[in-house]
């Protein structure tokens, strides 16, 4: 996916996630997220602190964790989680159609963070956010780049097959979902994945 098709669905998809977050009352907002240790109000303050994390605010939030990169964003996402509903709300129209990213990623990482922490939102609340498939299907290539950070493991040597998209990764018997669970599933999620199936499905870990 080239750089301005993919900040594209970056900036729609913050928006719907802004007009969603709208919407909530403050007991959602208080609800825990897919994120372990994140409530919703946590994550949607990461969501736009993307477009904030220029080379101050990334060092500094790198220093607080200790340079350890998932304490580094839990203690960054809870801190400007502390900020009021209506602060973050604005954040969301200050930074709509920014192209900054997170220092030592880019326009593909933008995107897989987006889509992946909208799921993060909705799937606990009970809510449904259709991701476009294509561009799951490039934001699920950036985290496969970034395993380490994901959970690959968790995938155990199976086949990822999309069944809404032209989009496979890996050998070993089939998983077969919509690229959304697919993404999901790259990025370590494998228990708020759903509409899984295949040979593979146990060796993923969604339970």
């Amino acid at each position: 996916m080239d750089v301005d098709t993919a900040w594209q669905h970056t900036h729609e998809q913050r928006r719907e996630l802004a007009r969603l977050l709208a919407g909530l009352d403050e007991e959602a907002w208080a609800a825990p997220s897919v994120c372990p240790g994140w409530t919703v109000r946590d994550v949607a303050a990461h969501v736009i602190s993307v477009p904030q994390m220029t080379w101050g605010p990334f060092l500094r939030a790198c220093v607080r964790g200790g340079f350890w990169v998932p304490r580094v964003g839990l203690l960054e996402g809870r801190r400007r989680g502390r900020a009021e509903i209506a602060a973050i709300l604005e954040q969301y129209e200050r930074y709509d159609g920014s192209r900054v990213s997170t220092p030592f990623t880019g326009h593909l990482e933008s995107l897989m963070d987006v889509l992946v922490h909208v799921q993060d939102i909705v799937r606990p609340l009970g809510l449904r956010h259709d991701a476009p498939p294509e561009a799951s299907a490039a934001a699920a290539g950036a985290a496969l780049r970034l395993g380490v950070f994901f959970g690959r493991p968790r995938l155990g040597g199976v086949r990822l097959v999309a069944t809404d998209v032209a989009w496979s990764h890996g050998q070993g018997p089939e998983v077969r979902a919509p690229m959304v669970e697919l993404l999901l599933l790259c990025t370590g999620r494998s228990a708020a994945a759903a509409q899984v199936e295949g040979e593979g499905r146990s060796l993923v870990r969604l339970a």
